[in-house]
């Protein structure tokens, strides 16, 4: 059985091993309470670029030649001749003969035709020497006044008209043996070629068809609100084109040279054809029937911007203004451009544009830009080690 002395050392020393820790307690100090901080937002920003802008109408179309010509025999006869360029993509120059008719029959046409002339030419002769014997005769006989009939005159003038004739029939000849020469009317790329060696071919027969190379024509649909931003309706604006060449993406240049001035019945287009100087002289050849796009030189703002479209807000665009507070400018938006506005108003106080999202926007609110941000926590950090 524990004695009085066994039981009561234990209490002792628990409470007085209480009454220590509460001394070391009241002894530490309490941690004093950190001030609430205010909550900043971090947006992201990108830099306005004002400036003078040159607006750009877009628009697509097919390159054609400015004239095409179908060959079409003027006489018959058969092919005895086709030129080496006369096929399917081949190149041509003005003047260049691209087939020959057999010009044999039309050799000797010629020929009756100058010997139907001297025969007249000799009864001329005739009749006008006849004529003169005829007047000297009369003289001789009466001096009464001699009739045209007398004259021979009626038979001199039927002589006139048969050399006329004769004079017309070698001319006629000469221009029907010149016409068995099918013959280029300018530079051309042979389109297609629907004859062949031994051919026969008549009047009218078509041989084939060219299409001129000095000059390539592409027409352009333009949407009538896209008109406003053009000058003088677009003509003689400059324009891009870019098509591939190769399988590579090229661009030409070339020149806005008419507007036809009409509206589409069915897709309610107006049409402005641009030009290109010998296409297929180029370095990149501008290839007929290629499909290109077109980029064509408009109205030249003084100072605009291009901005993303969603960024567009009805109190205007969110800027960080000079004290990083929030800031909306108006800003008046004239022509949408894909994803994309082009913009005009006073913004050259203002070039951090906001471009992330904010819950809550509220005029004048403090603001933090992502750079700055993390700047600040850099030198934070710094700090707390030193």
């Amino acid at each position: 059985m524990a004695t009085k002395k066994q039981t009561i050392l234990p209490i002792i020393i628990l409470l007085g091993t209480i009454a220590i820790a509460a001394v070391f307690v009241a002894m530490k100090e309490a941690p004093k309470e950190k001030e609430p901080k205010a909550f900043i937002p971090v947006v992201k920003t990108q830099t306005v670029n004002v400036g003078e802008l040159t607006m750009k109408v877009k628009s697509q179309g097919m390159v054609m030649a400015k004239e095409q010509t179908i060959l079409v025999a003027q006489v018959g006869g058969k092919i005895t001749k086709l030129a080496p360029a006369f096929i399917r993509g081949g190149r041509v120059k003005a003047g260049d003969v691209l087939a020959w008719i057999d010009d044999s029959d039309y050799q000797t046409q010629l020929i009756e035709a100058q010997a139907n002339l001297a025969s007249a030419r000799a009864s001329l002769q005739q009749e006008k020497a006849k004529g003169h014997v005829a007047e000297r005769e009369w003289q001789q006989i009466t001096n009464a006044s001699p009739s045209e009939l007398g004259l021979r005159k009626p038979q001199l003038a039927q002589e006139v008209a048969r050399v006329r004739a004769a004079t017309a029939g070698v001319s006629r000849a000469k221009r029907n043996l010149e016409r068995t020469e099918i013959i280029a009317p300018y530079d051309a790329i042979i389109e297609n070629k629907n004859v062949g060696l031994g051919s026969f071919v008549g009047a009218g027969s078509s041989l084939g068809q060219i299409s001129r190379t000095d000059v390539g024509e592409i027409r352009l649909p333009i949407a009538d609100k896209d008109m406003q931003f053009l000058i003088n309706h677009g003509t003689d604006s400059k324009v891009t084109l870019s098509g591939t060449f190769n399988g590579h993406l090229m661009t030409w240049q070339g020149k806005i040279v008419r507007n036809e001035g009409l509206i589409d019945s069915k897709s309610r287009m107006n049409y402005l054809v641009a030009q290109v100087d010998a296409p297929y002289d180029l370095a990149q050849p501008l290839r007929f029937g290629s499909y290109v796009t077109a980029q064509i030189d408009g109205l030249t703002l003084p100072s605009a911007a291009i901005v993303p479209r969603h960024l567009i807000e009805e109190r205007g665009l969110a800027f960080v203004n000079k004290d990083n507070a929030l800031h909306f400018e108006a800003v008046n938006v004239i022509r949408q451009q894909g994803e994309n506005v082009i913009i005009s108003g006073d913004l050259n106080n203002y070039n951090q544009l906001i471009v992330s999202a904010l819950d809550v926007p509220v005029e004048g609110m403090a603001l933090t830009v992502m750079g700055q941000a993390e700047s600040i926590a850099a030198n934070t950090s710094a700090s707390e080690a030193n």
